[in-house]
């Protein structure tokens, strides 16, 4: 039953704070988006004295160019998405989403509810397909970086649609259940299924899930396999296999990645990567990725984001039992049946305009992250190696090197390039064991 006791005032109060933030959230977004835009075009005529023997002012430009029309299309997505959300929740989309398959169904129950979260994520999914396909066929290639075919986007989005019902489904419809019958702990066990179902997606990814998408063959080159060998060895990490995987047929964009959990850990290298780094730059990327490990990193961030969510799902626990949190965010919830479905959904709406303002906090830490990765790959490698690697990186990626600080403060998961550089000249001391 939902609580109702001063639900009018603090509906009232809920709709105000939440128009607030949302006010505010899409301010600051688009302050720090103008910066950036402003920063980069401002900067885009003159290479930096410390890249300016190594990286060229038509290079730099692309860089530049590449950079604003992704921030101009991010003003675009910014628009759109504050909209879109004002429509599910103050402007009553979510709530005549529910009145209509309640009409449908004739009664709330777990099948209606389903049909809810189904509905909600096929709608947006098709609201968000204009610009992804524009950033794909028209940004990405007008800059030289898709690969991709039409045939191929398709492919790929059937398939990751088929896969994304085959794993949402099932765990939607334990949420919604254990919601209904496990009592007011039931955001405990929730959070349980969603643990399990993370660890079980780290093992799966690498074995059953990636190769739907692209092909992974052995790493073939000799030297390049005793070099990376080697220098696994000396870190003590074991992986299940070093593999070449067919990024080229998408993008140009290069990369490599560890992927997989416990015994199902391997390395996987773009062959975009391997054509455009030398087998010492290729082995310096791969003792940055290995510090990672060194530092468990990786351990952090997930117990990190375990944390999180149970938080998440102990306050949807609180908030689901209230009118006010419905009323309040313009849905009008089943008075007399359930509404965990709508309570998810608005959960899932919700929470990131308020979780935005934390993005600075979890910036820093990553790029602290990656400041002790590098220290680690200078001393397992060649600092001059790795400034090598990610030269090019940042060259063939498009990468500004010009970004504006406080946008760069906020958002940047990655130091900019000249702080990264300058720390690999005088790299601070870290545990090489």
């Amino acid at each position: 039953m939902l609580a109702v006791t001063n639900a009018p005032n603090l509906a009232l109060n809920l709709t105000y704070a939440f128009a607030a933030m949302l006010l505010v959230n899409l301010l600051l977004k688009f302050w720090l988006l103008s910066r950036q835009i402003r920063h980069v075009a401002y900067h885009r005529y003159e290479v930096p004295s410390a890249f300016s023997n190594i990286v060229t002012l038509t290079s730099h430009q692309k860089a530049a160019d590449y950079t604003i029309s992704k921030l101009r299309l991010g003003l675009v997505d910014l628009a759109l998405g504050a909209a879109v959300l004002l429509g599910w929740t103050l402007l009553g989309g979510l709530s005549a989403l529910n009145q209509f398959l309640l009409g449908w169904f004739g009664a709330s129950g777990l099948g209606q509810q389903l049909a809810l979260l189904g509905a909600f994520v096929l709608i947006n999914s098709a609201i968000d397909l204009p610009l992804g396909l524009y950033q794909t066929f028209v940004l990405e290639a007008r800059f030289g970086f898709n690969k991709t075919t039409p045939k191929l986007w398709l492919i790929d989005l059937v398939k990751s649609s088929m896969i994304g019902m085959a794993i949402g489904m099932p765990v939607a419809f334990l949420i919604l259940w254990l919601m209904g019958a496990a009592g007011a702990q039931w955001w405990v066990w929730a959070w349980g299924a969603w643990v399990g179902l993370n660890l079980l997606l780290m093992w799966l990814f690498p074995t059953f899930i990636a190769p739907m998408f692209n092909r992974f063959t052995p790493l073939e080159d000799q030297a390049l396999r005793e070099t990376v060998t080697r220098l696994m060895t000396q870190c003590g990490f074991a992986s299940k296999g070093l593999f070449v995987m067919d990024g080229s047929k998408r993008s140009a964009h290069g990369n490599a990645y560890f992927t997989g959990f416990g015994s199902a850990k391997r390395v996987v290298f773009f062959d975009t990567l391997l054509a455009k780094l030398s087998t010492k730059e290729v082995a310096a990327v791969l003792a940055h990725e290995l510090g990672h490990f060194n530092h468990r990193h990786i351990r952090q961030r997930m117990l990190f984001l375990f944390a999180l969510s149970l938080a998440g799902f102990a306050l949807l626990g609180s908030l689901a039992s209230h009118f006010w949190f419905y009323a309040g965010l313009g849905v009008q919830p089943n008075l007399g049946s359930p509404n965990d479905g709508l309570a998810v959904l608005l959960f899932m709406l919700t929470v990131p305009v308020v979780s935005f303002f934390i993005t600075p906090l979890l910036s820093w830490m990553s790029r602290r992250h990656e400041f002790q990765a590098d220290a680690y790959a200078v001393a397992h490698t060649s600092g001059e190696d790795l400034a090598a690697a990610l030269l090019k990186l940042y060259d063939d990626n498009a990468s500004t090197l010009t970004p504006d600080p406080i946008y760069a403060r906020f958002y940047y998961s990655h130091p900019p390039a000249s702080e990264r550089l300058a720390h690999l000249s005088h790299p601070p001391a870290t545990n090489a064991s």
